[in-house]
């Protein structure tokens, strides 16, 4: 069942929101060649706990992190881990926060040290394709027309759109309806309707789109080895437009 919020359940959200922001900003100055995602993940409980907040994933369907740490050709739900990140490696730091029951979720992918350029493209067009998506979170348009905005642009620069893993509703759940995909086409699936608050978290591939699945059952990969990429914003979608909650 999709619910609509109302505006005081939106506000909450969207300060839940700007401290998941203020976290990611944080994680950008410490994020260099040899630090881990285990480190990591410590810093995120922290900073969340002496803020009053909790990390709502920890212990969701027994997922035991503060964060998932994706590293370079994992896609999504990587585990925090003791191996540190080298010079060059890309990770995904996802996170949904719990700030007094209200909850908001975003991903930013970081560059460790000095990357290269065509890496430096792909975190660029995944940016690009988040945003592309969320000027299509409007009142009257639908889902489809979010889907096809990502998966058009992402494709014209040459990558591709993961299919396994798509956005969602959120809030007071993690996981709610509707499910948002990142491909589609313009003028189909459900209209969208103020009140509405949906992740929007394109994963972009630097090659084919299939993923597959580590043994421990949580982390996907790509299936050709190569990069994948995701930023992701939590949006509430309002009369006046859509309004990105896990911005400051």
């Amino acid at each position: 069942m999709i619910t609509l919020k109302s505006e005081n359940e939106i506000k909450r959200m969207h300060e839940a929101g700007k401290l998941l922001a203020s976290c990611h900003k944080e994680i950008s100055k410490i994020i260099e060649p040899g630090i881990t995602t285990f480190e990591i993940d410590n810093f995120v409980e922290k900073y969340l706990k002496e803020r009053g907040a909790t990390p709502e994933q920890k212990g969701y369907q027994g997922y035991q992190y503060a964060t998932c740490a994706s590293v370079n050709d994992e896609i999504c739900h990587g585990f925090p881990r003791k191996t540190p990140l080298k010079d060059g490696d890309i990770v995904t730091v996802d996170m949904v926060v719990n700030l007094n029951g209200a909850l908001a979720d975003s991903a930013w992918t970081y560059a460790v040290g000095n990357i290269s350029d065509k890496t430096k493209h792909l975190l660029e067009v995944t940016w690009n394709a988040l945003y592309k998506g969320i000027e299509k979170a409007c009142a009257g348009n639908r889902l489809g027309d979010i889907g096809y905005a990502i998966q058009s642009y992402a494709e014209s620069e040459g990558f591709s759109v993961v299919r396994e893993f798509v956005g969602h509703g959120i809030g007071p759940s993690i996981h709610e309806e509707p499910q948002v995909p990142h491909f589609g086409y313009p003028g189909k699936g459900l209209i969208l309707k103020a009140g509405m608050v949906i992740t929007i978290e394109p994963m972009i591939n630097e090659g084919v789109w299939h993923s597959r699945m580590d043994s421990n059952g949580w982390t996907a990969r790509t299936a050709d080895g190569r990069l994948s990429a995701q930023y992701e914003h939590t949006v509430a979608i309002t009369k006046d437009g859509p309004l990105i909650l896990t911005e400051q």
